[in-house]
């Protein structure tokens, strides 16, 4: 298992920056990397890269399902057709074309879902996907990605010119504190120790990985000692570093900016049912759709700021006291 500890969180560029950044130089040095566009490019800045290539940049209007079987043309042509849209559009609007034209034929096309989860501004429940990641793993074929911060976002763009099947890029949006330096390398599966301890062993992924990190000091004052794993690939699992870390802590918590059913939690829970069960505890969104409110109010409501991701772990590690098997 990979180990990265983080120490500060610094800010850095938000996801969809690093995308959009990443993106244009990769395509400097590519001729085959194009973005397809979804009538987004002003409110997920996709015109950095529309300015810098925009023979390469194909703007396909509101038309996601249209631009899904424009990208899988493209593949078929030897391009490497990124397609961008907001994740709620990407996912369900297009889910009938990704699941045909893609997954079931393997064409290597990346589907960047912007914005994924409830923090989407004042759009409400309309455009957050709090079920896009149980809707993509539940795909064959499909490889599900949620990059955690810039250099992370860097890494996974880079690796996904040579990956050979689709790929869902789930990128959050909202402050992006830095994980990882610019040596930062994606592996695939990759499972990643941010902070050495004991129990309980703390699952994240994406940018909910820094807000677990800033509830350590809370989960430290009520006398824990967690190890924190940050976990990228949500499909392949890194099932061996999963049950590794829940052997050597005995109790495991979850935590996504994602509904409990079907993400990150059902993942895990998945693989340590049948290879190592546990206690576990998944912190997300409940089963229900959120509502229009600012970031703060919005990841307090649903329990997965860092106060209220402290609040639920000393509760529930206070009530499983002695129920746990003894870590050796």
């Amino acid at each position: 298992m990979k180990r990265a500890e983080v120490i500060d969180l610094v800010e850095g560029l938000t996801l969809r920056e690093a995308f959009n950044r990443t993106l244009s130089e990769l395509a400097d040095e590519d001729p085959r990397v194009v973005m397809l566009d979804a009538d987004n490019a002003t409110a997920t800045t996709e015109g950095v890269f529309a300015a810098a290539h925009p023979e390469r940049f194909l703007q396909m209007g509101a038309a996601e399902q249209n631009m899904v079987g424009v990208a899988a043309g493209l593949a078929t042509m030897g391009f490497v057709p990124f397609v961008t849209s907001y994740a709620c559009f990407q996912v369900f609007r297009a889910h009938d074309q990704v699941r045909v034209l893609l997954a079931q034929t393997g064409l290597p096309v990346r589907l960047v879902g912007q914005s994924a989860g409830i923090l989407t501004g004042l759009t409400g429940k309309t455009h957050q996907s709090i079920d896009d990641v149980a809707t993509m793993r539940a795909m064959p074929g499909m490889t599900v990605v949620a990059p955690g911060d810039e250099h992370e976002t860097r890494a996974v763009l880079r690796w996904s010119l040579e990956f050979s099947g689709p790929v869902y890029i789930r990128l959050a949006r909202g402050s992006a504190p830095l994980l990882f330096d610019s040596s930062y390398t994606f592996e695939s599966p990759s499972a990643i120790v941010v902070r050495e301890g004991r129990d309980p062993a703390i699952l994240s992924t994406g940018l909910q990985t820094s807000r677990v990190l800033a509830a350590l000091p809370g989960l430290v004052a009520g006398g824990l000692d967690p190890v924190v794993v940050h976990i990228p690939t949500l499909k392949p699992l890194d099932e061996e570093s999963i049950v590794e870390v829940a052997r050597r802590a005995g109790r495991v918590v979850t935590v996504e900016d994602h509904t409990v059913l079907g993400g990150l939690g059902g993942a895990v829970a998945e693989v340590l049912s049948a290879r190592h069960p546990v206690l576990l505890h998944r912190i997300g969104i409940d089963d229900r759709y959120a509502e229009s409110a600012g970031h703060d109010e919005l990841v307090e409501r649903y329990g997965i700021s860092p106060a209220a991701v402290a609040r639920s772990i000393l509760s529930w590690a206070s009530a499983t006291v002695g129920l746990a098997p003894a870590v050796s």
